[in-house]
C-alpha cells in the first residue's frame, strides 16, 4: 500500500534515469575542479550517451545561468545522438515569453519523437531577487499557458502578468498528446498549490523516510483538492560499490580534498541557495551522525559542496535496491540518480543495479506517445 493514492498505482516498474552536469557539478574530489570534467558540450553530452549505454530511461538537464550552458540548447543536441533516453529539460518558467516557449519545446518534442519531459523551475532570473509569491504566480501562468498551446486551437489568457487573445497554437502543437510530462520539486505553499493542480511528479530531495512521507502528504492533500493524483519522485546521489565497505571507503575519498570554505562558496552560487528545500537539505545534514549518515545508507556528505539534492545512497547493490524497494513500496515511482564523476558512477549503477530493475518510459506509461507521427503542422497534420 503506497503512502498516498498515485497516478500510476497499476505500474510495476519505475522509471531510473541519470543526471547530465550541465551546471559545472561534475568532480573526481568533491569541490576540486577538473578541466576534463567541465560543463562542455563534449563532456554533458557523452554523458547522456553513457545513461542511455546503461539503460537508463531519461536523464535530467538542469539549468543554471552562472556555471552551465543552456538546457534547452543542449538538449536539441542530443536529439540527433539518442535514440531511447528521454530528455528531462529543466525549464526556468518566465525565462522566455511563454507562447515562444511553448513553440521551441514542441519543436524539442518533434525532434526526439516525444522522447521530451519537462522540469518546471520558479527560481530568480540572474540579477533577480523575486518575492516567492511572485514567482511561483510566474509559473502558474506559464504552466498554463502552455497547457491551453498543447491541447487548445488557440490561446486565450488573462492573468496578473501575461495576457493574450486568440492567438493560434498551431506552431506549439507538440510531439505528445497532451504535451510533455511536467516534473516539478518545491517545499513552499505555493509550490505545492502549483504542483498540486498542474503538474504529473512531484520531486523530492533525500531526506529521512518518514519525512519524505509527510511531503508525500502535503502533496496529495492540494492534488485532492483539484481532484487530481500525481506520482512522485526521488532525486538521490549514489554510491553503489561490491560490498559496503567499499562504498563507504569511496564516500571517504570523494570529500577527502574538499575545503569547507570552498564548498560553501559552491553551494551559495546557486540561484536556489536560499530556497527552502535547500534549507531542508541543510537540516538533513545536521542531523547526520558524525559520519554524515542520517540513515543507514543515506550519506549527506555530498551537501558539503553542491546546493540543492545533498544526499546519496551508499553501500553495496542488495543495500541500493533494498532501499530503492523500500521507496517503490511508499509509492515513488520516478529516480533521478547521480554520482561522481558520472559517467564512472553511471557503469557501476548500470552494472550492478539496473539488471535488477524493472524500468519504464513515463510518457510511453502515461499513453502520451502516439505510435506513428501525429496530426500535428510539424509532423503529418496539415501545413498552415
Amino acid at each position: 500500500m503506497t503512502v498516498v493514492p498515485i497516478t500510476s498505482d497499476g505500474l510495476d516498474a519505475i522509471e531510473v534515469s541519470w543526471f547530465s552536469a550541465l551546471c559545472s557539478d561534475d568532480y573526481e574530489f568533491l569541490g576540486v575542479p577538473d578541466g576534463a570534467l567541465r560543463s562542455s558540450w563534449m563532456h554533458c553530452s557523452e554523458i547522456v550517451k553513457e545513461a542511455e549505454v546503461q539503460g537508463f530511461r531519461n536523464i535530467l538537464c538542469p539549468s543554471s545561468y552562472q556555471v552551465g550552458q543552456d538546457t534547452l540548447s543542449f538538449v536539441a543536441g542530443c536529439a540527433p545522438i539518442t535514440n531511447k533516453i528521454n530528455m528531462l529539460a529543466a525549464v526556468r518558467c518566465g525565462e522566455m515569453q511563454p507562447i515562444m516557449l511553448a513553440r521551441t519545446i514542441a519543436t524539442l518534442d518533434h525532434m526526439l519523437e516525444g522522447r521530451l519531459t519537462l522540469n518546471v523551475i520558479s527560481s530568480d532570473f540572474p540579477g533577480e531577487v523575486a518575492d516567492s509569491e511572485l514567482r511561483y504566480q510566474r509559473s502558474r501562468e506559464v504552466v498554463e499557458i502552455l497547457k491551453q498551446a498543447w491541447t487548445q486551437e488557440e490561446i486565450n489568457y488573462h492573468g496578473q502578468i501575461y495576457n493574450f487573445d486568440n492567438v493560434s497554437t498551431d506552431p506549439a502543437r507538440p510531439y505528445q498528446s497532451g504535451g510533455p510530462l511536467l516534473y516539478f520539486g518545491g517545499y513552499s505553499r505555493p509550490a505545492l498549490e502549483l504542483c498540486g493542480q498542474h503538474c504529473d511528479v512531484y520531486l523530492m530531495w533525500p531526506e529521512p523516510i518518514e519525512n519524505l512521507k509527510k511531503r508525500m502528504h502535503a502533496v496529495n492533500k492540494v492534488a485532492e483538492k483539484y481532484k487530481r493524483t500525481i506520482d512522485y519522485g526521488l532525486r538521490v546521489h549514489t554510491i553503489v560499490r561490491d560490498t559496503e565497505v567499499e562504498a563507504r571507503e569511496y564516500a571517504d575519498y570523494i570529500v577527502s580534498k574538499l575545503d569547507d570554505e570552498h564548498g560553501q562558496m559552491i553551494r551559495n552560487r546557486a540561484h536556489d541557495s536560499i530556497s527552502l528545500g535547500v534549507v531542508h537539505q541543510s537540516k538533513t545534514r545536521e542531523e547526520a551522525d558524525k559520519f554524515g549518515y542520517v540513515e543507514p545508507n543515506l550519506w549527506t556528505g555530498i551537501g558539503r559542496a553542491r546546493s540543492g539534492c545533498g544526499a546519496a545512497l551508499v553501500g553495496s547493490a542488495d543495500q541500493v535496491l533494498s532501499k530503492i524497494e523500500e521507496y517503490r513500496k511508499m509509492g515513488i515511482r520516478a529516480f533521478i540518480f547521480s554520482g561522481y564523476p558520472h559517467i564512472d558512477e553511471a557503469k557501476h549503477f548500470g552494472s550492478k543495479v539496473m539488471p535488477y530493475l524493472k524500468t519504464c518510459s513515463f510518457p510511453n506509461a502515461y499513453g502520451r506517445v502516439p505510435t506513428s507521427a501525429p496530426e500535428t503542422p510539424l509532423a503529418v497534420g496539415v501545413r498552415s
